[in-house]
């Protein structure tokens, strides 16, 4: 199920880092400490690749 904007902002810290998925790959990934930084995932060549995007709310959904 896509991410809205309204379950990001609300997105909190927990005892660890966790993600919440946007499909095909792109999550939020969201910090113990509070940070959110998007990133997708990806495999090529037979190996899981992860790139940063950038960090919320400087990069949203729009």
């Amino acid at each position: 199920m896509p991410l809205s904007q309204m379950a990001v902002r609300n997105a909190k810290p927990k005892d660890k880092d966790y993600k919440l998925t946007d499909g095909e790959g792109m999550f939020l990934f969201v910090t113990k400490a509070g940070g959110k930084f998007w990133r997708w995932s990806y495999r090529f060549g037979g190996k899981q690749k992860t790139v940063s995007l950038g960090a919320f709310p400087e990069v949203t959904l729009a």
